[in-house]
């Protein structure tokens, strides 16, 4: 079953993009300039940061809601 991680979507107005940030993977985060490709950018990075995990040691974290 595919993990389902919360995605937090926010707009930095001096920066004119949106941020999308999983806060249950560390550092796992990125931006568009659309909330659209922030989202689609995102999820390429929680798909990146779960593959990388195991080999740098790290644990896979359960998703807090499912």
């Amino acid at each position: 079953m595919p993990h389902k991680y919360a995605i937090e979507i926010t707009s930095s107005d001096e920066d004119e993009e949106f941020i999308a940030v999983a806060p249950e993977l560390p550092g796992c985060s990125t931006f568009g300039v659309t909330e659209e490709e922030a989202l689609r950018e995102v999820k390429v990075a929680v798909s990146l940061w779960l593959e990388a995990a195991p080999e740098e040691g790290r644990a896979i974290p359960e998703p807090a809601y499912s």
